[in-house]
């Protein structure tokens, strides 16, 4: 048995769990209501829950004066509610939920008729609650999320070297891209729970249609050296064991030189490199690199944009990064390469490895491995090719 609820939360954490046990349910102003909201946006009689004989719950407004919203989309007259919409009466912001009955009863009181909460002014809806959440939550647990595939390819010749994992929305109502899944999930604290759903998601397919590619994986810097995070790699590793895997350390966990160096042992281990993603992109992580060198370093995008028409100053600075990268033993990748020009400059400076839109567009798992030759661009295998016949490789 569940019973349907309103949660209220206050100082970041749920402070309130008010029971729906009669209908109608009335919320207002009034002391006599069901729920009364000590509240100047809230009306005397505000919103009315009623439940049909087929237990649809629905919500009614009153005539408020401040208006009544679900979802964040203001109620005209009466609408259906469903577990986990948001509700605002003015201002005051609750989550209907169906909990379940025993756990209603082990936090309220039988006794209890009516509930009185205290709400402040505000000039805008409160936010507490993420409409998405249930939706979110449930794609998470069942790992309904896709994975694309970038190649990033040798700057010597324009073949196939590996492909970077991207993660993909696929739920309706939800987002698509990984931006804005990020940006959603850190409302939620679930960037950890994304970032490996969106690493599961990339060698499930991989395992099927190319158990032995070279694969990038991201990590989110709120995982990175914890005990959670070794776990999922070591899965992963048992998920597809011939495959190259290489863990990408973003820009701000590579300052923690000590922990980069127990986390490359660990790896190590398990035959697993890393690579340290966004060089370049706040600081150059020079000491860093010298004391803990990855085994490829991904040069931010921001540092290659344009490198084929920028000064000679920049062309110079950039040229001695590389230097110092394969001086450490590393392999240096240039990232987001979009045009010939910037790619012929990145050849001319001993890049090793190239990735962008100029090489190949990231492509889902059934359109990637579909066709073989167009993992690479062929204007990218064409310059390689003349880059190559030029400077005697």
């Amino acid at each position: 048995m569940k019973t349907w609820c309103l949660e209220r939360v206050a100082a970041g954490e749920l402070d309130t769990l008010v029971p729906l046990r009669r209908f109608p349910f009335v919320v207002g102003r009034d002391a006599g209501c069901d729920l009364s909201i000590a509240s100047a946006e809230t009306s005397r009689q505000h919103a009315r829950f009623e439940q049909d004989a087929s237990g649809v719950l629905r919500l009614i407004d009153l005539d408020s004066g401040n208006g009544t919203f679900v979802n964040h989309i203001p109620l005209d007259g009466t609408a259906p509610i469903s577990d986990g919409d948001i509700v605002h009466f003015g201002v005051t912001e609750f989550r209907c939920s169906l909990v379940a009955t025993e756990t209603v009863e082990a936090i309220t009181s039988q006794n209890s008729d009516q509930t009185m909460i205290f709400s402040g002014r505000s000039p805008m809806l409160s936010g507490h609650f993420v409409v998405e959440q249930r939706q979110f939550t449930d794609m998470l647990a069942n790992k309904t999320v896709r994975a694309a595939y970038q190649p990033i390819v040798r700057a010597c010749d324009g073949t196939l070297f590996a492909f970077e994992v991207l993660g993909r929305g696929c739920v309706d109502g939800l987002p698509q891209t990984p931006v804005e899944m990020f940006t959603l999930a850190a409302r939620m604290g679930k960037e950890v729970e994304l970032s490996e759903a969106f690493r599961w998601a990339g060698l499930s397919d991989a395992v099927m249609l190319a158990p032995d590619v070279t694969l990038f994986l991201n990590a989110h810097p709120a995982e990175m050296f914890t005990e959670p995070f070794y776990r999922s790699i070591m899965m992963l590793r048992t998920m597809i064991p011939t495959a190259s895997l290489v863990i990408e350390v973003h820009e701000t966990a590579v300052a923690r030189v000590a922990d980069v160096k127990a986390m490359a042992q660990r790896l190590a281990a398990i035959n697993v490199r890393f690579a340290y993603d966004d060089f370049g992109a706040g600081q150059a992580r020079l000491l860093e690199l010298a004391e803990a060198p990855p085994h490829f370093v991904k040069f931010d995008m921001g540092l290659i944009r344009g490198i084929d028409s920028a000064t000679q100053i920049k062309q110079q600075l950039l040229n001695k990064l590389v230097r110092m990268v394969h001086d450490v033993g590393s392999t240096a990748l240039a990232e987001g390469v979009e045009t010939a020009a910037e790619a012929r400059v990145c050849m001319e400076m001993q890049f090793d490895l190239i990735q962008g839109y100029f090489t190949g567009r990231p492509a889902l798992a059934e359109d990637r491995w579909a066709d073989t030759p167009n993992y690479v661009s062929l204007e990218m295998r064409e310059i390689s090719k003349q880059w190559g016949a030029a400077n005697g490789q």
